[in-house]
Formats: structure tokens, C-alpha cells, sequence
């Protein structure tokens, strides 16, 4: 933990030399704003999942995000990733092949692009298209080496109301991934233990989301994620539910998110074995998951 507060503390600082933008309601979901033109946002996320119902799991997610405004209409941003998981007396064939405590390492880069058509201020109503490609090579279930490419589409909604004192958003979007597995050092695993061969996956998203000014400065609210994936060999392989509360707090400058999002129902192609909460999904995901964003704005 005091590595990931270090780490945390690092990517604060070095934002620190930035300042002012846009400012995120949300853990999660997103609003259809995009930064105004030259304007620099720098946004440090950590996400903590854990809890998969038998043994130890615990993992940590960080993301620093380099965003910029290319017009008042076009964003683009570059995400660097990195991760850490920390697994016993657990193992799910396909998924989990060993025990695990990895520490924080680098994994992946993601560039991203969001136009707005519609602004929710200026229009009434606000929508936009966000589109990014992320290419990681460490798995983020197990730890262990994984080439991974995705691409994710977006439609982003936003309505707000009450002269913007109640913001609401829905989000649909469309995730597809090639991924192959890499051997695992040391050990001799079977095709069904930990598949080597490339797999392809759909995944559909759909996510909304509400935040409300209680006083200046501070936001209330709830968000919700319905999230489905198809993959080559299964059909359906899994689809869960997640919603929960949120935080916002917005300085002058900076401004500050959490969102507890646990899992809510759940289900798929199969639970592993001894699962005991068969309502859930917990091969992929996690009953408990915590994110927290910290942006910098000029």
C-alpha cells in the first residue's frame, strides 16, 4: 500500500506543475464536455478492485492522463497505465493460473479522441463521440503477461438541469479486443488452465449517471455500468451489473472524484469452481471496487 501511496504522490506532483479545464462529476461514466480550446488537463486515476469471494485478491489500477483541447469541440488525450496484483489460495482456469504479488509495474499505453456535437449549456443538450485504443501486455486479472488490443466507441448524452445544479449523463458504448496469453515462466499449464491461443472479444456498455451541487463547490451523486462480452469460443461469456456513490469536489484549479461502484448482480458462461456467490460474475470481476481521480487544470 505504501507504494501505491508513493506512486500516487508522485503523479500528483508532477500534475502539479499544470493548471485548468474541465472538470470530471463522475468515476465512471462521462459527460459530452470536452476542453476548451489550449487548454491542458492532467488527471491521475487509482482504482482498488478486490474481493472475488474465495482466497486473496486485491488489485490496484493507476492511470495518468494527459488530455489537451485541440479545438473547442476536439480533445485528445494519452494515458499511461500501470498496475498491481496481489493473489492467493485462488486459481480459475483461463484466468488466475498462480499466485500473484506483483507490485506496481507499467502496462500499457491508451490514446483517446472526443468531439462534442451538441454542448449541454449552449444547446440544451449535450452529446459527443469518444473513441480511444489501448494497448497493454500485462493481464489485468492475473497479473501475468498478456498482449492485449482494444478499441472502445462511444456515444456520450448529457442533460442538465435546474441551471446546472443536477447533471445527468448516459453513456452506450461498443469494446472490441484481440488478446493472446504468453507462457507462464516456471510452469507447465494446460490449454484450459491458461489459453495461449489469440481470442477475440465484443463487449457492450451501457453506463448512466447523476451528480447534484449540494453546496458550492460540492457534488453528490450515483452512477451505474451494465457490462456484457461475447467471446469467440462461448458466445456470452459474462455480463455484470455495478452501481453506487459518488463525490465530487471542484476547486478553482483541481478538483477531486470518488466513486464506490461494487457489484451488484451478475452471471455468465461459468463461476469457478467453489464460487459460493453465484449471483455474481467474479472471474473477471470483483464484488468491491473503488476509484478515485485527481485532476489539475489551466
Amino acid at each position: 500500500m505504501k507504494k501505491i501511496l508513493f506512486y500516487f504522490t508522485v503523479c500528483i506532483s508532477f500534475a502539479s506543475s499544470f493548471a485548468h479545464a474541465d472538470e470530471s462529476l463522475f468515476g465512471y461514466v462521462q459527460g459530452a464536455e470536452t476542453l476548451p480550446k489550449g487548454a491542458i488537463e492532467v488527471i491521475q486515476h487509482l482504482t482498488k478492485r478486490w474481493d472475488k469471494g474465495q482466497g486473496e485478491y486485491t488489485a490496484y489500477d493507476t492511470k495518468t492522463e494527459f488530455e489537451y483541447g485541440f479545438t473547442d469541440r476536439f480533445t485528445g488525450a494519452v494515458y499511461l497505465l500501470a498496475q498491481s496484483i496481489n493473489t492467493a489460495g485462488l486459481q480459475i482456469d483461463g484466468y488466475l493460473p498462480a499466485d500473484i504479488d506483483s507490485g506496481m509495474k507499467y502496462s500499457g499505453i491508451e490514446v483517446s479522441a472526443k468531439y462534442n456535437f451538441l454542448s449541454p449549456v449552449k444547446d440544451d443538450f449535450g452529446l459527443a463521440v469518444y473513441v480511444s485504443g489501448l494497448s497493454t501486455h500485462l493481464d489485468p486479472h492475473s497479473g501475468q503477461n498478456k498482449d492485449k488490443y482494444t478499441v472502445e466507441t462511444w456515444l456520450l448524452a448529457q442533460k442538465n438541469f435546474l441551471d446546472d445544479q443536477l447533471v445527468w449523463v448516459v453513456n452506450v458504448g461498443l469494446e472490441s479486443t484481440y488478446a493472446v496469453r504468453h507462457p507462464v515462466d516456471g510452469m507447465t499449464l494446460t490449454q484450459e488452465q491458461w489459453p495461449t491461443t489469440p481470442e477475440m472479444e465484443i463487449a457492450t456498455l451501457i453506463g448512466t449517471g447523476v451528480s447534484y451541487r449540494i453546496a458550492p463547490n460540492w457534488f453528490v451523486g450515483a452512477e451505474a455500468l451494465y457490462d456484457t462480452e461475447y467471446e469467440t469460443e462461448v458466445g456470452q461469456e459474462r455480463w455484470s451489473i455495478q452501481a453506487g456513490p459518488n463525490v465530487h469536489y471542484g476547486a478553482k484549479d483541481w478538483w477531486l472524484t470518488a466513486t464506490w461502484l461494487p457489484q451488484l448482480n451478475g452471471g455468465g458462461f461459468e463461476n469457478y469452481t467453489g464460487q459460493t456467490d453465484t449471483n455474481l460474475h467474479l472471474i473477471e470481476k470483483t464484488k468491491q471496487e473503488f476509484r478515485l481521480k485527481f485532476g489539475l487544470n489551466f
